[in-house]
């Protein structure tokens, strides 16, 4: 918990797209009632452009956003956390741990990477109704 809120914590390897869309679909979804922390076990440069386009189409824009490492202090802090493809080198240690079998959008083309912002946006959802449930 930040400040008495829950927190979600998404983690791939790159930080650069499924991490990113699900983090943003998470703050809108829980209206400041939660907060959403995205990381990367080897992150990348930047958010992948497509993912910036495919996110631009429904509002969010991540076009300011950072790719970040994976810290002890970011799953310390993490009440629940959401992997996605980075297997073994997501070694959460504390909080529960969902594991999203999503395919990586980095060479994937718009109409690709719409089906997954679509897949991840549908499983934020259900994840902050159960989060902000309790």
């Amino acid at each position: 918990m930040i400040d008495g809120l829950p927190v979600a914590l998404f983690v791939c390897r790159q930080n650069a797209g499924r991490s990113q869309m699900a983090a943003a679909f998470f703050t809108r979804a829980a209206e400041g009632r939660a907060i959403a922390r995205s990381a990367g076990t080897t992150p990348a440069a930047e958010v992948h452009p497509i993912v910036v386009e495919a996110m631009r189409e429904v509002g969010i824009d991540l076009s300011g956003a950072t790719p970040q490492p994976l810290t002890d202090d970011l799953q310390m802090q993490a009440d629940r956390a959401v992997t996605m493809g980075c297997g073994d080198a997501c070694p959460l240690v504390r909080a529960p741990v969902t594991d999203w079998a999503l395919d990586d959008p980095s060479d994937a083309g718009i109409d690709a990477v719409r089906v997954i912002r679509d897949d991840i946006s549908r499983r934020v959802e259900a994840l902050a109704d159960e989060m902000l449930a309790t």
